[in-house]
């Protein structure tokens, strides 16, 4: 019996199941985390006070922080960047 994804790349074996955009969205969103944490950490901030600089509810923070939520609307996002010197950058590939 032949193999039919011998051959394809892990994008099309995804894309085949309707999981490529679900996997994606959560490799995207673990990528930010991860580079909010670190900065968070670079500047000595807490979740407290990114919350206070941010505005917002330390719940927000923390789902900004949960690798695992997508569910985060892009003006929580950038309210983060400013608050931590940063922009945010958006680009399709």
């Amino acid at each position: 019996m032949k193999n039919k994804h011998l051959g394809s790349d892990f994008d099309d074996i995804l894309r085949e199941q309707d999981m490529l955009i679900g996997v994606a969205a959560v490799a995207a969103k673990r990528a930010l985390s991860f580079q909010i944490e670190k900065e968070m950490k670079k500047k000595r901030l807490t979740k407290v006070e990114m919350a206070t600089r941010m505005r917002t509810s330390r719940t927000a923070v923390d789902r900004l922080l949960d690798p695992d939520n997508i569910a985060v609307t892009l003006t929580t996002i950038e309210k983060a960047a400013l608050v931590l010197g940063k922009r945010l950058i958006i680009k399709l590939a």
